[in-house]
């Protein structure tokens, strides 16, 4: 993926696919996930020149969806029956499918902690929202 991402692999033939040249769709350079995405799978190295940045999610979701030969990334949120996600490996050996479960077992190796924060002062406020939030992942 960090090839496709990069430039260095531009069509699909060449990772076993049809004769297609490969469309990049990224996040704007302002976004967090840009910056994670660079970092975590590019390894700090820039993107291809020729990637097209969108605004949202949402807006990379549909762009895939209408571009023949189109890849993308988005938050492990936003798949869904429309969204076809890929396996990803640490190693080139074992491949792992996204999913809150393979993150959660680290298998699944593009993931970052999400953090929340809140003002001491407002613990009472909060409170019921954090125990929601625990509750919930230990359901998935």
């Amino acid at each position: 993926m960090e090839l496709i991402f990069r430039g260095k692999i531009t069509n699909w033939k060449q990772v076993g696919g049809d004769d297609r040249k490969i469309v990049v769709y990224s996040r704007e350079t302002s976004s967090g996930t840009y910056e994670f995405f660079k970092e975590s799978v590019l390894k700090n190295k820039n993107y291809m020149s020729h990637s097209l940045s969108m605004p949202a999610t949402g807006a990379i979701i549909q762009s895939v969806s209408q571009t023949k030969g189109a890849i993308g990334y988005v938050g492990l949120a936003y798949l869904s029956p429309r969204v076809k996600a890929i396996a990803v490996s640490y190693d080139g050996t074992h491949y792992a499918m996204p999913s809150v479960e393979n993150a959660t077992k680290k298998l699944y190796p593009i993931v970052r902690p999400l953090f929340y924060y809140y003002n001491k002062q407002n613990k009472q406020l909060v409170n019921a929202f954090i125990q929601y939030i625990l509750l919930t992942k230990d359901r998935k």
